[in-house]
């Protein structure tokens, strides 16, 4: 089985440009545990969400089958990190309160990554992924960044991404009972940090790869206009933030 890793090549710009969750994700997951003495964090990346898992659980057991986005990860004491994918059943059976998947799951062998969970949790345990789509300023600063988005890099994404752009609907849980929950990521960002987020796109990095140059410059005139104020001014960035919360 081949693992799908399109982000260890910029691991650090990653770690950097990536918006944070909001904390009233994590007190809805704590809300749906009925313990709180183990987490694994599958696919954690730069350990985003571990890092926030870990203010209320026990003990979190972070994976990624990158080594280079594990070691960018944020640490903490009881934040236990461990390169390896979501297809290795490396967890001890019934043993996980809450498994999570943070802007991932659309990369995995669902198939085999559910069963999985399935062993891995306990018989009340959770399984929450989520997923957001593409940010929103305003119209006009939309505008550019759809153009870069659709007709720049869209030959570019890997078709993985279609699952995230319909909220993870397509994909089905083989659980009990599955619903969803909604939430709004926000950020203040200047022109620069938006500039950052968008070079962590993995469709941008393959541009580069391929064509040796960087799409960002086809866009950046439109986009300093759209801007309409001094670039290190900052704007509200929001992003819908789709959790499919699925239980035993």
């Amino acid at each position: 089985m081949t693992f799908k890793d399109h982000f260890s090549g910029h691991a650090q710009a990653y770690a950097d440009a990536r918006p944070s969750y909001p904390d009233q994700l994590f007190e809805f997951l704590h809300s749906q545990c009925e313990q709180h003495d183990l987490v694994w964090d599958c696919a954690t990346g730069n350990g985003q969400a571990a890092v926030s898992l870990a203010k209320t659980f026990k003990r979190v057991i972070a994976t990624d089958g990158s080594a280079e986005q594990v070691e960018q990860a944020q640490a903490a004491g009881n934040i236990e990190y461990r390169q390896m994918t979501a297809e290795q059943p490396l967890l001890e059976k019934n043993s996980c309160d809450l498994i999570t998947v943070a802007q991932a799951l659309h990369w995995f062998d669902t198939d085999v990554f559910f069963d999985n969970a399935k062993s891995c949790l306990k018989p009340e345990g959770v399984l929450a992924a989520w997923c957001y789509a593409v940010h929103q300023i305003n119209d006009p600063i939309d505008a550019v960044v759809g153009k870069l988005y659709e007709e720049i890099l869209g030959e570019y994404w890997p078709p993985e991404r279609r699952l995230v752009e319909n909220h993870y609907r397509d994909i089905s849980f083989p659980f009990a009972t599955c619903f969803e929950r909604n939430f709004v990521m926000t950020r203040e960002w200047s022109l620069q940090q938006l500039c950052g987020y968008l070079t962590s796109w993995s469709a941008l990095q393959r541009y580069r790869k391929k064509n040796g140059s960087d799409p960002l410059e086809l866009v950046m005139q439109d986009l300093r206009q759209a801007w309409g104020r001094e670039p290190e001014e900052t704007q509200v960035v929001t992003w819908p933030l789709t959790v499919k919360l699925a239980r035993m």
